[in-house]
């Protein structure tokens, strides 16, 4: 029976490059909750997809010689790819470059110019463009974006701007009268102190400075700012319509049950988002809930620090499941979470293989040895049967109630709570003792139905996180996935029926030999390097005409009729340089840019197949390979290296 619907968005992921497992998290945290409202008689929208504009993607597409579109495709593509090896179950995954979305936002762009909402200005400030975002001096950190660290620039231009302040009360009043539209609390505090109370300033919604992205109709000069753009996708893609003409899914589905967000990205949603949907007269959605991150040992993932991890990587290594119950279990409500592959082997073999792997193998593996197979008739109770029938018709009470305020972590305790008390059944009853006394036979063919029993109930609460392991104890089982309302009563597996044959869930880890092969799979064994003879003696004097900095890659693209050639330009304090650099062959653009490097900063200028190159970064012979020296992401560029 159908309780309702239920629409649930994640963030669209930006199509900057391939997204790490904390990106991922979201999308399997998404994907958890919505299988849990299936199953539990949801008629559910799970929507998620890419954000596909920017100056960002322009500059990233420039580098790597492709044209914006065909960067975004190849982007969105992996996105996708990843979602999928995750075994993800969304309804739709949209993308931003979709005409209907563009055409649904440039009336949605139009209809607010003409009410009054939005106006034409100019706008300057400190812009960080990996952030796409104009800061004051106050807002900044430390003279950095307060968002990402990046050092910020001066910027100037023609904009359009929205009136937030105009809306600021009636969201403000939104918020006090519904105490739950900001989960968790913490989040909904450091809106309203650090934003709503202080003032909101009105927002840039129109950019001049780049070319890829929404043209604003009526001064296509303009493309409309990602505010905008991004953010009215959970409208726009189910049917929204300015005009009135919804389309069948917007009509069905909206206002969303929740949004689900990295709580990097709150403000957008929590203010931003409110009040552009006040300014259309559009019912607000019901819940925004800004996750925590995973972090990835004592910090951030970040390239420029080497310990990225993706998901499909994991997967591969250790199963799409185990990567699921690590995420989803690991993460708190509110906190960050941590992951390292000490960690997650740890919780395969304590959770996974030793808690559920074994108590799955044990039952069917004693039902085919002591009833080959066949469920028998369950009607000799004893001592222990109450205690585990009752857990058994509790948990799911207790896993919907925790999934209800999405503590996904905790209705997973539930269940391995059930999981555990079922071992300990087995500890408690000792079928392997009751087999060897003919006379105790209708004991053990009732012992081994309650076990059977207590792994379906499991094996059902346990499909919306690890849906492949689900499928595979019901085909252990050999019955088709249970309903939720079989979870009402106890006895539903039904006698006579054949039990198909046991099967390894999870086999546990040897963390030290697994731990050397992931070092050994990331760390291809070094090529053998030429002694070369080392160069005449120099003087300090010598050697202190060499003026050595600090110089970061703000773009990076391929020298026309080259193969080895790289035109990069760098940032040096405030400076501006290009430098051409042989190693193309070796690096791809993209990978290049934000990178720090060691600049020869004094050395003459000279021209390389007719490009001027201001210097040289250093990098050391491999032998048949050259190795860019690449500087922490913490010294500042220009600062001098002695």
């Amino acid at each position: 029976m159908k309780k309702g619907k239920y629409y649930l968005t994640t963030a669209i992921a930006y199509t900057s490059g391939k997204p790490h497992i904390g990106n991922t998290y979201e999308i399997v945290l998404a994907d958890a909750i919505c299988r849990f409202k299936r199953l539990t008689g949801y008629d559910v929208y799970f929507q998620t997809g890419t954000d596909e504009h920017g100056q960002k993607i322009e500059e990233k597409a420039a580098a790597a010689g492709k044209s914006p579109q065909a960067y975004v495709d190849e982007i969105a593509a992996e996105i996708k790819r990843i979602w999928d090896i995750m075994d993800t179950s969304y309804d739709r995954f949209v993308r931003t470059t979709d005409p209907a979305h563009q055409k649904a936002v440039q009336k949605i762009f139009k209809r607010l110019y003409d009410q009054g909402d939005i106006y034409k200005g100019s706008y300057k400030g400190l812009y960080c463009t990996p952030c796409e975002s104009f800061w004051t001096e106050s807002q900044l950190v430390d003279g950095n974006c307060p968002d990402c660290g990046r050092p910020v620039r001066q910027a100037e231009e023609e904009a359009y701007f929205f009136r937030l302040s105009k809306y600021s009360d009636r969201l403000m009043k939104h918020i006090e009268d519904n105490p739950r539209f900001i989960q968790p609390e913490s989040r909904k505090n450091e809106m309203v102190n650090n934003f709503l109370k202080p003032g909101l300033q009105d927002l840039c919604v129109s950019r001049t400075s780049f070319k890829w992205g929404i043209p604003v109709t009526f001064d296509p000069k303009h493309v409309i700012y990602v505010w905008i753009d991004a953010l009215s996708n959970y409208i726009t893609l189910p049917g929204y319509d300015v005009d009135g003409n919804h389309g069948e899914t917007f009509n069905k589905y909206w206002p969303a049950d929740v949004h689900l967000i990295g709580k990097d990205i709150l403000r957008f949603h929590t203010i931003y988002w409110p009040i552009m949907l006040m300014a259309l007269g559009v019912e607000l959605p019901k819940q925004i809930f800004g996750h925590p991150w995973l972090l990835v040992g004592d910090g951030k993932m970040s390239k420029s620090r080497g310990n990225v991890v993706y998901a499909d990587d994991l997967a591969e290594a250790f199963g799409v499941d185990a990567v699921r119950y690590f995420m989803l279990h690991e993460m708190p409500f509110a906190s960050d979470g941590t992951f390292t592959y000490e960690l997650l082997i740890e919780r395969i073999n304590s959770d996974l293989a030793n808690i559920l792997g074994n108590l799955v193998n044990r039952t069917i593996t004693m039902c085919k040895k002591y009833s080959g197979g066949i469920l028998c008739e369950h009607k000799t109770p004893g001592e222990f049967d109450d205690e585990l029938i009752s857990l058994c018709l509790s948990t799911p009470k207790k896993v919907e109630a925790k999934m209800n305020e999405l503590r996904v972590a905790d209705a997973l305790d539930e269940i391995f709570v059930l999981l555990r008390r079922a071992n300990k059944y087995i500890d408690e009853t000792q079928p392997w003792i009751l087999g060897k006394d003919p006379s105790q036979k209708a004991r053990l063919d009732t012992v081994l139905y309650n076990l059977l029993e207590a792994i379906r109930f499991s094996a059902t609460l346990l499909s919306p996180f690890l849906p492949g392991t689900g499928r595979k104890i019901f085909s252990q089982l050999g019955i088709q996935p249970s309903s939720w309302e079989s979870l009402e009563s106890f006895g539903a597996l039904e006698v006579g029926h054949k039990l198909s044959e046991p099967e390894i869930l999870f086999a546990r880890i040897d963390m030290k030999q697994k731990l050397e092969e992931l070092e050994a799979a990331k760390t291809p064994a070094a090529p053998e390097v030429k002694k070369e003879p080392m160069a005449p003696e120099i003087s300090i004097d010598e050697f202190s005409k060499t003026e050595l900095r600090v110089a970061k890659i703000i773009s990076a693209e391929p020298v026309a009729k080259s193969d080895k050639l790289l035109k990069l330009k760098v940032e040096m304090g405030g400076e501006t340089r290009q430098v051409v650099s042989g190693i193309r062959k070796w690096y791809k653009p993209e990978d290049l840019i934000g990178k720090k490097v060691i600049l020869v900063a004094n050395l003459a200028p000279a021209k390389l197949r007719g490009e001027l190159s201001e210097g040289m970064i250093l990098a050391a012979d491999a032998g048949d390979a050259a190795r860019v020296i690449f500087v922490d992401d913490d010294i500042e560029a220009g600062a001098k290296i002695r």
